[in-house]
């Protein structure tokens, strides 16, 4: 499944894309909130991307790469994730490296994937969870009319914040 903005494109992810997925996974500043173990090699990220191919074609998620439209590498990924078993409910997922960071290309491939997540997968409400100390995030689902649910919490980590976006009614 392929989304174009004004300017990105948003794409299926395959074995070419092992070098940018290496660079954005085992990026410092991307991972400095995160908690994953980075891959080390290609062979790694290939193993990774092995992975989401398989849950993007069993429906668990969907997964995109993200590049400018004048280049082919990535510079980050966006994805809806952990469906509710009814399917209205998912969490999205992004990162971006840094070199990228505060041009507005997150909020733009954001925005993309809202519209999809609610237009074509139906879904009446996307979650997202981000460190209480990561202030770009925060910015970003503020920004992108997310509301922090200040009652929610997400179990077992405990420096999270969750925010959440309803579909327009």
């Amino acid at each position: 499944m392929r989304i174009e903005t004004e300017r990105l494109i948003l794409k299926e992810i395959n074995e070419n894309h092992a070098e940018d997925i290496l660079k954005i996974r085992s990026n410092k500043v991307v991972n400095r909130f995160v908690k994953r173990i980075p891959p080390k090699t290609n062979y790694d990220a290939l193993d990774f991307i092995l992975t989401i191919k398989k849950r993007v074609e069993n429906k668990e998620t969907s997964y995109w790469g993200i590049s400018l439209k004048n280049q082919t590498n990535l510079i980050g990924t966006i994805c809806l994730y952990r469906f509710s078993e009814d399917r209205k409910e998912a969490e999205v997922g992004y990162e971006l490296l840094p070199d990228y960071h505060r041009k507005g290309i997150m909020s733009e491939a954001l925005k993309a994937v809202l519209n999809f997540g609610f237009n074509e997968l139906h879904l009446d409400e996307i979650l997202a969870f981000t460190n209480k100390f990561n202030e770009n995030s925060k910015s970003l689902l503020l920004k992108n009319n997310f509301t922090l649910e200040k009652r929610r919490v997400d179990e077992g980590f405990p420096e999270n914040l969750v925010f959440s976006l309803r579909k327009n009614m």
